[in-house]
């Protein structure tokens, strides 16, 4: 374990060194703090898109669904990769041009003040528990690399994600964003193709996985993972491309860069989704009692089946790679979190409440209250992983998919639906989650599995395995029908004469149609990222280099070597493109001549516009 240690320590001076190196970018002002100021390029954007679907718990819970279950986890990410498709063709240059710092005051430009109120408290909310399941994740994996009780690696790891997340705002944490993609990308191809060649390919991959590849065990129904697959499309949609996840896409420079962003995070999501799960796969075959390795785990062991994989079958140091890529996993999403619930807290719940007391307060004092609701949201985050932790008798996945489909879909429903549905009461977004929590409710204890199996008249009973997906179809489908249908309807009550937001609303989408262009001193920004990454990308790449130092077999040696050298190269390029170039400025529009006087009126800092 002495060089999975060397390897960690060295991976959290990389990230530390990136906080200290973006410090300055985030300190200007509460809109750099939370978005970059909307100055960011499309494969910084990307890579945080992609990141921000991407936690431990895809190599944890997802990993043990493929361990146990075959192929059936990749639609999962099939959708996300379709989702952000949609991203690319629609969702994410409109995302950007709601021209707003923080996602709750998008959702007060579309739906008024009242909205904005009820949302960012239960966005905040949500976070919490969202953040909490991936931590917990984080804790179940690290806990078992390290053979640590699992609440003291979740107080440990949460503490430093919260330093990391406060020091330097959106900069922190996308740039860390973009080199964890790098560390998540070499660690899953090396993994891949060693598993292949152990197994002798991918033809025998198939072949030999104890069950059936495709369908996976306890499944008598095939229908079932079609239906869930198309439920998961409609899911992935709404828990993606909504109007409190455009903060992903908020950090562009500019509309173009927004779409490019989204293509990167398809590309990434799309090749992930088979490569990330080739290792569990393959650990089925060659380590079929690969569970019973942590028997401390619980119900949780299949959780760990990369671990395995990395201490049988990778080099020395490969478990260290891994746990860094865990951490990176786990911080750039709890990370992106922290940011956004401090832009939340401070623009739409603390700054109207001292304007609404006649309290003038500057920009930097806004600031250093964004530090400490980052802080402290971070230690409820502790908080409810801890909670999480407790939960023994649910798997990282049942645990993952319950919180996402029940609480999270009927909060986000009026969050997509109202980029396209107009005319809606100002009451229609709150009563629709409202209504949305009732039908979760109702799909739980009322509708469940069992109830629809005597409806349909089947002889055998559905699986364990069946009953959690089929309750899963049952809820996306009662959300669509029940809680989107009901958003939907509520056209039939609007009234423009009673619709006080109504001048509100019409410019927002005229923003939403008209493209932001970045203005003339983006090209500084510009020369700043790729200086900064290419040096941090250069230094992991070095780091990765000396790894070969570790008394390994040759073939391990040159994994190291190749990992380094393709590290070092993305390194080499982007410090190269930073160099000043002869090049005349283009014919630009500053974004800022594209915002409405009256919108900029509104805000504490006119610069936040952008």
């Amino acid at each position: 374990m002495f060089y999975e240690y060397l390897v960690i320590a060295g991976y959290f001076i990389l990230i530390l060194g990136i906080g200290f190196a973006f410090k300055n970018m985030a300190k200007n002002s509460t809109s750099d703090y939370f978005r970059g100021g909307g100055r960011m390029l499309w494969w910084m954007v990307g890579s945080t898109a992609f990141m921000a679907q991407f936690s431990a718990w895809t190599f944890t819970g997802a990993a043990g669904k493929a361990y146990t279950d075959g192929f059936a986890i990749s639609l999962v990410f099939f959708a996300n990769t379709f989702a952000y498709f949609c991203g690319w063709a629609y969702f994410s240059a409109r995302f950007r041009q709601m021209r707003v710092d923080t996602p709750t005051e998008g959702i007060k430009r579309r739906f008024g003040s009242q909205n904005e109120q009820f949302f960012s408290w239960a966005l905040i909310v949500f976070s919490f528990i969202n953040a909490g399941v991936w931590l917990n994740a984080l804790g179940v994996f690290a806990s078992a690399v390290f053979e640590a009780d699992i609440t003291l690696t979740i107080i440990v790891t949460g503490l430093t994600v919260v330093f990391v997340s406060v020091l330097s705002g959106a900069w922190g944490v996308v740039a860390s964003d973009f080199v964890q993609t790098l560390i998540v990308a070499v660690i899953s191809v090396a993994c891949a193709i060693v598993a292949l060649v152990m197994v002798g390919g991918p033809v025998e991959l198939v072949q030999n996985f104890p069950t059936d590849f495709v369908m996976g065990p306890d499944m008598n129904y095939g229908v079932i993972l079609v239906g869930t697959f198309i439920f998961f499309l409609a899911k992935q949609m709404i828990t993606i491309m909504n109007m409190h996840d455009a903060f992903r896409f908020l950090n562009a420079k500019d509309s173009d860069n927004a779409r490019k962003a989204a293509l990167l995070a398809m590309v990434l999501m799309g090749v992930g989704s088979i490569v990330w799960f080739i290792p569990p796969w393959a650990s089925a075959i060659l380590y079929p009692d690969a569970a019973a390795s942590y028997p401390e785990l619980g119900n949780k062991a299949a959780d760990a089946v990369y671990l395995v994989f990395t201490r049988n079958a990778m080099p020395i140091g490969t478990v260290g790679l891994l746990l860094a890529g865990l951490f990176a996993a786990t911080m750039s999403s709890m990370d992106s979190a922290l940011n956004k619930n401090a832009g939340i807290f401070v623009r739409s719940i603390y700054q109207p409440l001292l304007l609404k007391k006649n309290k003038n307060v500057s920009d930097k004092q806004l600031l250093s209250v964004s530090r400490w609701v980052s802080f402290i949201s971070g230690v409820l985050v502790i908080v409810v992983a801890l909670f999480f932790k407790s939960l023994k008798e649910l798997s990282l996945f049942e645990l993952m998919m319950s919180v996402s489909v029940m609480v999270q879909v009927p909060l986000l429903v009026p969050l997509i639906f109202g980029l396209f549905i107009k005319k809606t009461p100002n009451w229609a977004p709150w009563v629709t989650v409202i209504i949305g929590m009732c039908v979760s409710w109702l799909t739980a204890n009322v509708l469940t599995p069992e109830v629809f199996a005597n409806w349909i008249g089947l002889e055998q009973a559905f699986t364990r395995r069946e009953s959690i997906d089929v309750n899963l179809m049952i809820t996306i489908a009662a959300h669509l029908v029940i809680t989107a249908g009901f958003f939907c309807s509520t056209s039939l009550f609007y009234k423009e004469a009673q619709d006080d937001h109504k001048a509100g609303t019409d410019r927002f989408f005229r923003d939403l149609e008209t493209p932001v262009i970045a203005d003339f001193e983006q090209d500084e920004y510009d020369k700043q990222q790729r200086h900064k990454l290419g040096s941090m990308v250069m230094f992991m790449g070095t780091g990765v280099f000396v790894m070969m130092l570790i008394p390994n077999p040759m073939w391990g040696r040159l994994v190291f070597g190749l990992c380094a050298i393709t590290i070092l190269l993305m390194g080499y390029l982007l410090r190269n493109s930073a160099k000043p170039k002869n090049t005349p400025l283009k014919n630009a529009q500053p974004e800022k001549a594209t915002l409405e006087k009256s919108q900029a009126s509104e805000r504490f800092n006119p610069e936040e516009g952008r």
